[in-house]
């Protein structure tokens, strides 16, 4: 059974490279391809773990000078998570230079309220987020990755691997 803390859509042609902005990445072979559930999103992918559990993976680019500041994307993710008591997180965040662009990895976990900013949202306990923000002069690219702590600590390398070998294009 499916609920709003599962990740589970239809799948479409799965491309191992795609485009999002400026650069381009390599899908995991064992991450799943689907289509976007959002307009806002350019690209989302599943990541298959155990006993029906997943984690997802979204990519946005809303275009030179859009989608706000690094830290004000660093501060909404942290926002989406809770600690046990309720109170707020506070996420971690690491910069590196790979090339010419700067990625920001963002960490954070605890009770993920799943849901569309502004809309209801559904508590999903022990989850956890690593994301990338790549900065590029055509509009930085957010990755997004969401799911059960222990599948997002698992497929973390994976995750950072893809992220730190997407080339500009």
């Amino acid at each position: 059974t499916l609920t709003a803390c599962s990740f589970l859509h239809a799948e479409t042609i799965a491309p191992t490279q795609f485009n999002v902005g400026a650069f381009s990445f390599t899908r995991p072979d064992a991450w799943k391809w689907e289509v976007p559930t959002s307009p806002m999103r350019k690209a989302q992918l599943t990541i298959p773990g155990k006993n029906g559990a997943a984690a997802l993976v979204t990519f946005f680019n809303f275009g030179p000078g859009q989608g706000g500041t690094v830290q004000a994307n660093v501060d909404r993710w942290a926002a989406q998570f809770t600690a046990v008591d309720g109170t707020p997180i506070k996420a971690t965040t690491t910069a590196q230079k790979i090339n010419a662009t700067t990625v920001t990895f963002v960490s954070a976990r605890g009770t993920f309220l799943s849901g569309l900013p502004g809309g209801p949202t559904q508590a999903c306990a022990d989850y956890a987020l690593r994301g990338a923000i790549l900065e590029s002069s055509q509009g930085d690219v957010y990755v997004k990755m969401t799911g059960p702590e222990a599948l997002v600590k698992e497929t973390m390398p994976a995750f950072d691997q893809m992220v730190l070998s997407a080339r500009s294009q």
